[in-house]
């Protein structure tokens, strides 16, 4: 069952796919569609779950999960990450690759591998205060208040000089 983003509590499970570039117009629109799509249908074991999704800043797709509703099962977590799969394919994206970083630059942001993102760590590019996308968050609650912040106060600081 799919339900507005907004309406999922604050600890649903959240998933962070962040994409190798930004969305075109008719992308989004396309994602948005499969994504609907895939989630009105997705169930466990027969029992549908309630889900949501939203795109952030054509570039991000997180989707949501009231875990307290029904949790999903490996078959299900499964078919969801199938789904993004074949969006990568189809759109010739990387989103499942977590050995890459993305932070703004100049009100833009940046995607570099995470190799790349610890040389420039090393630099005045990247300093505590740049902002980092943490897409290790696990629900809405952290998603909300702890995905989007400077590098000092996410698992980025690690490599800041």
């Amino acid at each position: 069952m799919l339900v507005s983003f907004s309406s999922l509590p604050l600890h649903a499970r959240v998933w962070v796919y962040q994409s190798s570039r930004m969305f075109s117009a008719s992308e989004s629109e396309e994602i948005s569609t499969s994504l609907h799509t895939f989630l009105c249908n997705w169930a466990t074991h027969g029992t549908p779950l309630q889900t949501a999704f939203e795109l952030r800043y054509n570039q991000f797709i997180v989707i949501g999960l009231d875990e307290e509703v029904k949790g999903a099962s490996g078959c299900s977590i499964d078919a969801s990450v199938h789904l993004i799969q074949a969006l990568e394919k189809k759109y010739n994206l990387e989103l499942l690759d977590k050995m890459n970083v993305c932070y703004r630059e100049d009100n833009q942001i940046s995607y570099v591998p995470l190799k790349e993102f610890r040389k420039l760590a090393k630099t005045p590019k990247i300093t505590p205060d740049t902002i980092v996308f943490n897409n290790l968050v696990v629900d809405k609650a952290e998603y909300q208040s702890h995905w989007e912040v400077p590098a000092y106060d996410s698992w980025h600081s690690r490599f800041i000089k």
